[in-house]
């Protein structure tokens, strides 16, 4: 059996190699050519090729980790085919390899595939994603998100406080700062608006530059007077870090599952909508477990009876399953956002629907025929 398995792990690891390349190759020049459009922003020292260049391989492990499940499938299913085609399978068969001992062989295989993307997912794509956008808003002054930027809430004591950031020019560094204070009435009592602001390297602060700064306060006879200040700097407390910043402005799904869990609580604990961050984190969960699902689903074209030359579709059918789940998988998430499903549920469904179309494939072709 160790032959045998050896085999099959070696032949599916060597085809879902190939058809991974062969797809990170074509993003690759998609993303080529969409960066090009930024090449010489930013003047003589701005946004270059070799910056272009970079950060579209610092884009490859974000494809690597979207591509995972698609690329197992499509691998798997052509190898199974293969085999079908001439005949191996039926000698394996014949060696004492039943539908049980081959499912068994294929979900270890699945669980190796499902260790690397979650690792990818998880460590690599984050990692490298937040390096590519360091770059572009280094080289291009800034990096924003829409006409307002980010909005972050934060509870001190009873007072709440509404953050607004434009822009990142840099790690931890933020330009066309507002902070807005609310007294437990929720009437605004201060308004500070800085220039630009930078993360302390303890992260328990910010120090702001260029600093104009309104305040309401009691007068003696129970009026309210408007003090107005201008500073050339100011140390702001905050639990705020430079990482919730850049999850407010970047894409959910460019963060790990630690630091989504992490927004998520902080948005909770702000009274903040944290249903699309939640359908994100469950994502991030299931979402390895899919190569699971695509290898159990590739097995029963093991059982199916080739022509010569048949095994094209099969490979064309599993190139569209594929498309298909990435496809419902991204819908679910849309649609769970603006129905206010759970989260977890619309975040498994796409798993747990192609599990039942495995398993119901399996039933049929292998174990009924």
């Amino acid at each position: 059996m160790r032959v045998l398995r050896n085999l099959l792990y070696r032949d599916i690891i060597a085809a879902v190699s190939y058809v991974t390349l062969a797809f990170l190759a074509l993003f690759f020049f998609f993303d080529l050519v969409d960066e090009l459009r930024w090449v010489g922003r930013g003047g003589d020292n701005g946004y270059q090729i070799t910056h272009a260049l970079l950060f579209v391989v610092l884009r490859i492990p974000s494809h690597l980790y979207e591509l995972m499940p698609i690329t197992v499938l499509i691998g798997t299913i052509y190898v199974m085919a293969r085999f079908a085609q001439s005949s191996e399978f039926t000698i394996m068969r014949t060696s004492g390899m039943g539908p049980w001992l081959a499912l068994r062989t294929l979900m270890v295989l699945g669980l190796g595939f499902v260790l690397a993307t979650f690792g990818t997912g998880d460590y690599l794509a984050p990692a490298a994603e937040n390096a590519g956008q360091n770059i572009r808003a280094i080289h291009l002054a800034q990096l924003s998100r829409g006409a307002t930027g980010a909005w972050l809430k934060e509870r001190q004591g009873d007072h709440s406080i509404a953050i607004n950031v434009r822009a990142i020019r840099g790690p931890g560094d933020f330009s066309n700062v507002r902070i807005f204070d609310f007294d437990g009435q929720g009437r605004i009592s201060a308004q500070i608006h800085a220039q630009a602001a930078q993360v302390s390297e303890d992260g328990e602060s910010w120090m702001l530059q260029d600093v104009e700064a309104s305040r309401l306060t009691a007068k003696a006879d129970g009026g309210m007077v408007l003090l107005r200040e201008k500073k050339d700097s100011l140390a702001w407390k905050t639990g705020i870090s430079a990482e919730m910043v850049s999850a407010a402005l970047l894409k959910p799904d460019r963060m790990s599952t630690i630091s989504l869990f992490q927004y998520v609580r902080h948005l909770e604990a702000n009274g903040q909508a944290a249903q699309k961050y939640e359908i994100e984190f469950w994502r991030k969960v299931f979402y390895p477990m899919s190569c699971l699902v695509m290898v159990v689903l590739a097995l029963p074209f093991a059982y199916l009876h080739f022509r010569s030359g048949g095994i094209a579709a099969y490979v064309f059918g599993g190139v569209m399953a594929g498309i298909s789940f990435f496809l419902l998988n991204n819908v679910f998430g849309y649609i769970g956002t603006l129905q206010t499903w759970s989260p977890w549920l619309t975040a498994a469904a796409p798993g747990l629907l192609y599990s039942l179309l495995s398993l119901t494939a399996f039933t049929w072709l292998v174990l009924r025929r």
